[in-house]
């Protein structure tokens, strides 16, 4: 069984189907024990996929990255070769380390500052949550993500609370943080259609690589 791990639900709706898929949703206090779970089940490969925030000033918005390990603080683990490169040629997807991060990066300069410090070309919340108990369970993993935000571009205060605990959209704390703080409204704007264009990036891998998602084992 081919398990994928996103972060909200728009993501998922992309992989329906395809294999199963576990949402972490606002925070990653439970995805943990939604991962052990899915592999109790008999997960025997693990996929991280959905949107990212570019580190790396060669990628864009759309930009696909497949990630050949992934970095969080002293730990590095590394993803699938196989699998990694199949992805990667068949969705023309850029290759290098991932980092994993556990609050949104909003700013350029935090961007820049986990790019030299790790020389991943992006960022997420759940790969190197994923990673870790792939790795620790000896399953094979690996990591498709496309670029939301570029390195040189600050994200609104109301990115940081855009979802919910079951991966949707959170009008409610959006809204809030908007009549705190009403001058980010066009950078709002634009962070929703540079995850349009992620989502749409996804959308084309998903149809290029077909039902196996391109994995050696555990297609579903």
């Amino acid at each position: 069984m081919l398990v994928a791990v996103t972060g909200m639900q728009r993501e998922a709706k992309l992989l329906r189907g395809r294999c199963e898929v576990v949402v972490a949703g606002s925070g990653n206090s439970t995805l943990a024990a939604k991962i052990e779970a899915a592999i109790d089940r008999g997960a025997r490969a693990m996929l991280s996929f959905g949107i990212c925030g570019a580190l790396s000033p060669e990628l864009g918005v759309g930009s696909v990255v497949v990630g050949t390990e992934t970095v969080c603080g002293g730990g590095r683990w590394r993803a699938d070769e196989a699998w990694s490169k199949a992805l990667a040629k068949a969705c023309g997807a850029m290759i290098g380390a991932v980092a994993g991060t556990d609050s949104v990066l909003l700013t350029e300069d935090s961007k820049a500052a986990l790019h030299r410090q790790t020389g991943a070309l992006a960022a997420d919340m759940e790969s190197h949550i994923m990673a870790r108990f792939a790795s620790q369970r000896g399953l094979p993993f690996a990591v498709l993500r496309a670029v939301s935000d570029d390195a040189r571009t600050a994200l609104p205060p109301a990115a940081a609370f855009g979802l919910n605990k079951d991966g949707e959209i959170d009008y409610s704390a959006v809204m809030l943080s908007l009549l705190d703080e009403p001058f980010q409204w066009r950078a709002l704007m634009s962070s929703a259609r540079g995850t349009n264009t992620a989502l749409k990036a996804l959308r084309r891998c998903v149809q290029l690589l077909g039902p196996g998602l391109a994995c050696p084992k555990g297609s579903p």
